[in-house]
């Protein structure tokens, strides 16, 4: 039940292919995953499953998965091997075409499907910077960051203006993926139609409009800003990025390749459209396997040229000032570790080279989280688990995919060798830890996580 405002308002939009568009509602969706390849390859993962189907063209890794196939129910998904993610939604990260050892922001980041997608790019090298301005919905980001085992990643939460007074001219890019009337979501979603009205589009309009005005603050000189939404309305596409690039001469746009079934921007319904406004990309549901997207690719003039820190860096602590954590790296660990490394109480984190000073701003995950630092001993973390592949751990134990559950559930079992701290897998995945003693290996499986 679609409501009939908006049916009138993409009538006029597509005229002919109107039908057409209709029809999509009535075509069965296809679900999609994107495979981590930075803990393992798509042959490896496509050789132990059944999931993979036919490749998402924008997106390398992106892969349609087969129809009856339940990633989400299985092992290799708690282990971070992929990300289950709708197709059109890998688009604006791609676009980003983020590269290792820059500083990175992804300013309305939640739940992390994006994120992630930047982080992979980079390699684990460089910045990046993940942003959300609902507490709960910044949890639930900094925990995909964690099962996805990225390193490199600092989760905050704060409005997009206060980031802008922190960070002028800071970022080297910037995805804002804006909050919006959410209309191509209403396939996926039957429930979003209920909430739509003319009025919640002009309030995200203007929403979109200051979200922008912030993240053009912190882009560098020379930097590229992605704008995207999951909405058809021309108010908060073309007629949001008109508006900012009126407002702002120095961002230009830029035009990009596109991939089968991709459409050029249009001018209806924008008011006096910026020149050049066809450089953005729709992605409609009648025209490819995916549901609604648009996206924008700006530049900002200028040379990107040296660094700009005017709260300066953290400097952290040398790993072997903490003598516990050496300890344990000797004993269980053949992998060595760089960066800044920074304690908030108990708790040792791994913060990426060049962080900023972080007193004042509200993180929830300064890097990597290490492990807790007690009395003459070092419990590492879950996040240092998903971390690491298995050949960088002394001793690990791999299960398959039946007995991974059983872990995941909380359960011990016997198991042989030397006591102490093991890496526990699922077919070579790296899953959480384990603590052999008397022949009986302890679960250190998150309770929280726990199935």
């Amino acid at each position: 039940m679609l409501p009939e405002q908006f049916l009138g308002r993409m009538e006029k939009l597509l005229g002919a292919e109107y039908g057409q568009f209709l029809e999509s509602y009535d075509r069965q969706r296809r679900g999609s995953l994107r495979v981590n390849l930075q803990k393992g390859s798509v042959q490896e993962l496509a050789e132990r499953t059944n999931f993979l189907s036919d490749p998402v063209p924008w997106a390398p890794g992106g892969y349609f998965y087969r129809e009856d196939a339940r990633p989400g129910k299985h092992s290799y998904h708690e282990a971070g091997a992929y990300y289950i993610q709708e197709a059109s939604a890998m688009a604006p990260a791609f676009y980003l075409k983020a590269r290792p050892g820059e500083r990175v922001l992804d300013l309305c980041a939640a739940p992390g499907g994006k994120s992630t997608q930047i982080a992979e790019h980079m390699q684990g090298k460089g910045l990046l910077v993940c942003n959300e301005i609902h507490p709960q919905r910044a949890k639930i980001l900094s925990e995909n960051i964690e099962r996805m085992g990225i390193g490199n990643a600092i989760v905050v939460n704060h409005e997009p203006a206060f980031l802008a007074e922190r960070f002028p001219g800071y970022f080297d890019r910037i995805l804002v993926d804006a909050p919006c009337s959410g209309e191509g979501m209403f396939r996926k979603n039957e429930g979003a139609s209920g909430e739509w009205s003319p009025d919640n589009v002009k309030m995200c309009a203007n929403r979109q409009q200051d979200i922008l005005e912030s993240a053009a603050v912190m882009l560098r000189p020379g930097g590229r800003l992605v704008y995207s939404t999951c909405t058809f309305a021309p108010e908060e596409n073309e007629g949001t990025i008109s508006s900012f690039l009126e407002g702002h001469p120095g961002f230009y746009l830029e035009k990009e390749e596109k991939y089968p079934g991709m459409a050029s921007g249009i001018a209806p319904f924008c008011g006096a459209a910026t020149k050049g406004i066809e450089k953005t990309i729709r992605l409609w549901p009648h025209k490819l396997e995916g549901e609604g997207h648009f996206l924008a690719c700006l530049k900002r003039e200028g040379d990107m040229q040296g660094t700009v820190s005017i709260y300066g860096e953290e400097k952290g602590f040398e790993g072997k000032e903490c003598r516990e954590w050496e300890e344990f790296c000797r004993q269980y660990l053949k992998v060595s570790f760089s960066g800044i490394f920074l304690k908030f109480k108990d708790q040792l984190y791994l913060a990426p080279e060049g962080t900023p000073l972080l007193k004042g701003v509200k993180v929830l995950r300064p890097g990597l989280h290490l492990g807790t630092v007690k009395k003459n001993r070092f419990e590492p973390a879950h996040s240092l688990a998903l971390y690491l592949h298995p050949q960088e751990a002394a001793y690990s134990l791999d299960l398959t995919a039946n007995e991974a559950w059983d872990y995941i559930k909380g359960q011990t079992f016997p198991a042989k060798g030397g006591k102490g701290w093991y890496l526990i897998t699922v077919d070579g995945y790296s899953l959480g830890w384990g603590k052999l003693a008397g022949g009986i290996m302890k679960n250190h499986y998150p309770k929280g996580l726990r199935k």
